[in-house]
């Protein structure tokens, strides 16, 4: 079967241009389109299907973006949020991740990362850019996620390399920060991964943004 997806925007020609680019593309649907979260919210509880993508704008009337991933999150959250904006603010950025935004996607981007940015979410859970990381990674400054650090069982050492690691620093650079060898923080970096249930650096650090480890 089809990805379905749910396209939430309050401005019907950009909503209408996402359907007709979505059907062409074989292995995805659109399952309904909504011009805002209350409209969104109030169509999933009347029907039996869930999306597996909602494409939420973030400016929009009643329930903005940021309220209806909130939602999603806690109603629905098997549901993949993929936020879609015509600004790259920061504190946007950030805001949408905490809420549980799988991915940012700027609406003037190209059909081909458009079909990246939902081939990537279904596949890896999350799609940023190297330029919107890097703006994420720019803001994150100190913790506020006590409870978020037990649920991960991460200990002294592991959250503070996780503290450093949402940085620009190399992995060499941490270890000196640390006063530890590189190869003690390539145990910590195999270590926070698994407990973290992620992959990648990138998704690390999308992942303590969302989980409140680290703020702006």
């Amino acid at each position: 079967m089809p990805v379905s997806i749910a396209i939430v925007d309050d401005h019907r020609l950009v909503a209408e241009g996402l359907s007709n680019l979505i059907q062409k593309f074989d292995e995805y649907s659109v399952l309904l389109v909504a011009e805002n979260g209350r409209d969104l919210l109030d169509q999933l509880s009347r029907n039996a299907q869930v999306p597996d993508i909602a494409l939420l704008d973030l400016s929009m009337p009643i329930m903005d973006g940021f309220e209806t991933a909130l939602q999603l999150r806690q109603l629905y959250p098997t549901v993949r949020v993929l936020a879609l904006s015509m600004t790259d603010r920061e504190d946007h950025i950030v805001r949408m991740v905490r809420n549980g935004a799988r991915g940012y996607l700027l609406k003037d981007c190209r059909p081909s990362e458009f079909r990246q940015a939902l081939n990537d979410v279904m596949t890896k859970g999350y799609y940023y850019t190297d330029f919107l990381t890097t703006k994420l990674i720019h803001n994150l400054n100190t913790p506020n996620g006590q409870s978020a650090v037990a649920s991960f069982n991460l200990n002294d050492r592991e959250y503070e390399f996780l503290k450093i690691a949402c940085s620009e620093l190399t992995y060499a650079e941490i270890a000196d920060q640390m006063c530890v060898a590189t190869r003690t923080v390539d145990g910590y970096r195999e270590v926070v991964f698994q407990k973290m249930n992620v992959k990648t650096r990138v998704g690390m650090v999308i992942e303590a943004v969302r989980h409140g480890l680290v703020t702006f």
